[in-house]
């Protein structure tokens, strides 16, 4: 079950007319903050995206497949969006199960470096096209203040670095 602030977080979001994936994001840092704290482990940083994202359907994200998704993750994520719209509870017995199953795994997938090199892949992914895009959007609803907070701290980092 998410957390409270998360829900509220992705709402937020929401009424921003942030993207559906920026909504998701809120479950997918909850899950990394899971992970980083000891909570439970994750395999990779892939599995810990995915677990974000499937409690993201579930609390009635509207977040798109991706095309190039296998067969097996399109039925799962519609099998999430259904469970979305009649939640309830797993059964105790399935819960512990997955507790218990995460617990064993590792926490390097939610390091710094992990992160990062998981995001280089997914950017390499996507043509400049779409990069492009992504950041225009982001800059129309971050708003005035927002843009004004991101301007300052992109000016603060190129000082901090020494370039331009």
């Amino acid at each position: 079950m998410p957390e409270k602030r998360t829900r509220q977080a992705a709402a937020r979001d929401k009424r921003e007319g942030k993207a559906p994936s920026t909504q998701a994001g809120e479950f997918v840092h909850e899950e990394i903050e899971h992970v980083r704290e000891g909570k439970h482990g994750a395999r990779s940083t892939r599995q810990a995206i995915a677990i974000g994202l499937s409690k993201a359907r579930r609390a009635g994200v509207k977040v798109p497949v991706k095309k190039t998704a296998s067969k097996a993750v399109r039925k799962r994520a519609a099998r999430d969006e259904a469970a979305g719209e009649h939640p309830h509870k797993p059964s105790a017995r399935r819960a512990r199960a997955t507790a218990g199953a995460l617990k064993r795994e590792g926490h390097g997938a939610a390091s710094a470096k992990a992160l990062s090199s998981q995001a280089k892949q997914s950017a390499a992914k996507r043509s400049a096209g779409s990069r492009s895009a992504a950041a225009k959007k982001a800059a129309r609803t971050k708003g005035t203040a927002g843009r004004s907070a991101a301007a300052k701290k992109a000016a603060r980092t190129r000082a901090r670095r020494g370039a331009g």
